[in-house]
């Protein structure tokens, strides 16, 4: 998801549809087989119809792109950001329809599912599962910044997670937090405050994509309030000084951020 994760609204893919589109690829091996065995019969042509719309919409500049942004995805077809949420608005909401397209275990139909779940029927479980499947940065953000932090069970996933062993579990805890500081309107200081001893551990693990995700989470706090950032500069200053490489690492990047001239306005 670079120092500086690059995760928005298009958390899994940069790639717009543009003019010079290549054609639509074929299936890869493997990707989006048929239907699940559990799938009703209504749910199997929704589920059809959802990976017929992918593989027309898939593109080998899509694909290509894929490992490019260190998206090393399973079952891969190729398929924009823009074009699954395209996608996902014509089917609408289905849980029955997410989890049949998480089963596939092809990457753009997990992407789709994140966007056809009905939060209201999402469960801890199913919170649970899906995060044990999390094999790339692209599916573990995606799914926290669409999904998961609308849930009642984030802060405690957040807090379950956070502590794991597992690189894309870990990432998920502080993806999920980043995104709850960017979207929930109901998560008050304290649940923030909290949170501060779970980033100065996660700051000193030296892979890739949880340090990465520490510092969004950082960062994204932060960005929040006042006494938020203020807390997160003072914890950034503290990782900045750590004799730990990484530590040091997420520190000055998020201090030099929370520092800056344009956050600053912007949260006087």
């Amino acid at each position: 998801m670079a120092t500086r994760t690059p995760v928005k609204k298009a958390a899994a893919s940069k790639v717009q549809p543009g003019k010079a589109r290549s054609a639509p690829r074929k299936a890869a091996t493997g990707a989006g087989k048929a239907v699940t065995s559990s799938a009703t019969p209504s749910v199997q042509v929704k589920l059809k119809t959802a990976l017929a719309g992918l593989r027309a919409a898939s593109t080998q500049r899509d694909l290509d792109n894929l490992p490019r942004f260190g998206i090393a995805a399973t079952n891969p077809l190729g398929v924009s950001m823009a074009n699954i949420q395209a996608i996902a608005k014509r089917l609408g909401r289905s849980h029955e329809l997410a989890a049949a397209l998480w089963e596939t275990n092809c990457y753009e139909a997990r992407m789709l599912a994140a966007f056809v779940e009905e939060p209201g029927l999402v469960t801890a479980a199913q919170m649970e599962r899906w995060c044990r499947d999390f094999d790339n940065w692209g599916i573990c953000d995606t799914v926290c910044f669409k999904l998961f932090d609308q849930l009642p069970h984030a802060w405690k996933k957040v807090e379950q997670w956070q502590d794991r062993k597992e690189e894309f579990v870990r990432r998920a805890a502080f993806a999920l937090l980043a995104s709850l500081a960017l979207h929930s309107k109901t998560s008050s200081k304290a649940d923030f405050l909290r949170s501060m001893p779970w980033m100065e551990r996660g700051a000193s693990d030296g892979r890739n994509f949880v340090w990465k995700g520490v510092s969004w989470a950082l960062r994204s706090v932060g960005r929040r309030d006042k006494p938020l950032n203020t807390a997160s500069v003072a914890l950034a200053r503290k990782l900045a000084a750590s004799t730990d490489p990484t530590s040091r690492k997420v520190g000055k990047e998020a201090f030099k951020e929370l520092t800056s001239a344009a956050v600053l306005r912007r949260l006087a």
